[in-house]
């Protein structure tokens, strides 16, 4: 992962329906700063401010006040070409439906590198590519209408579409919402080797604390607009005061070390991953059955 800073954000504000009796202000002064080949993590609970801030990423929204710094183009600049800022910067939304338009995937998929002016063979690579990351079989696939896909489908296709253009960034918002289990872990790991392997940098929204967990290198918390708080997941799940402070959720695997903690064992709160947790409650048993074994034999 490099130490060049690919995004910074200095100081944004934006205000929803200015100068007039609903004016509300959705972000106010956030700063952030995202490496290259890092996936960061955006949490915060509704109204917090975090889908405006990803809208301003690939020029959908326009800063107010501050700045947005992406791969060294100042967004605020009137000249920037938007069009080359939205191939560099692929945004998912959270509902499907809102970027999906074709008749058929393999057509929706198609539709960027076409509009780029790519020759029919590279297209018909990118759309194979793109479909095959994210778990759909392009020979299977590829004919089937958009309109009878199930809403976990459609997220992918929505996904392959962006891939498709080949960006270095990707944004998405609630990534794995309305999959099951199956399909979201699947997705997960799609997303971890994208980031990991295809070193695309990372963006993603999620209130789902387990995904930031598995997926973030960083997380930044925010609360009506603002920033509360960012570091590692490690830094922030282990760190009890902060998280009352913030109210911060964390994922049942760190909740499940902080009762036990409680309780009087002694355990490791930053090792929160699955396995390690797994270790830690088996030494605990382990512990509890040679004492008790013990007593016995007294």
């Amino acid at each position: 992962m490099s130490e060049e800073k690919i995004i910074e954000i200095k100081n944004l504000e934006y205000i929803y329906m200015q100068h007039t009796p609903l004016e509300h202000q959705a972000l106010s002064g956030i700063n952030m700063e995202v490496n290259r080949g890092e996936c960061i993590a955006i949490i915060g609970h509704t109204g917090s401010g975090k889908s405006t801030l990803i809208q301003h990423l690939n020029g959908l929204m326009q800063p107010q006040k501050g700045k947005i710094i992406v791969d060294g183009e100042d967004l605020s600049d009137s000249n920037v070409d938007l069009k080359a800022l939205r191939r560099k910067v692929g945004l998912v939304f959270q509902n499907p439906e809102s970027q999906i338009f074709e008749h058929l995937i393999g057509d929706e998929v198609a539709y960027g590198p076409f509009k780029l002016g790519l020759p029919l063979n590279e297209v018909r690579k990118r759309v194979k590519w793109a479909m095959e990351m994210v778990g759909l079989s392009f020979n299977e696939m590829k004919d089937r209408p958009t309109y009878a896909l199930s809403g976990g489908q459609k997220r992918k296709v929505a996904l392959a579409g962006v891939l498709a253009l080949k960006p270095e960034i990707l944004v998405l918002d609630e990534p794995t919402a309305g999959l099951d289990p199956y399909s979201k872990n699947e997705l997960l790991e799609k997303i971890k080797k994208l980031n990991r392997e295809e070193k695309i940098t990372v963006i993603f929204i999620s209130h789902n604390l387990e995904e930031v967990s598995f997926l973030a290198h960083r997380l930044y918390v925010l609360a009506n607009g603002k920033n509360l708080v960012d570091g590692t997941p490690n830094d922030l799940f282990s760190n009890k005061e902060i998280l009352e402070k913030y109210k911060i959720g964390t994922p049942d695997s760190v909740d499940i070390l902080y009762k036990l903690k409680d309780a009087g064992f002694s355990i490791n709160p930053r090792l929160f991953d699955v396995s390690c947790v797994a270790a830690q409650i088996f030494s605990i048993l382990s512990t509890y059955q040679r004492r008790v074994t013990d007593d016995i034999s007294v």
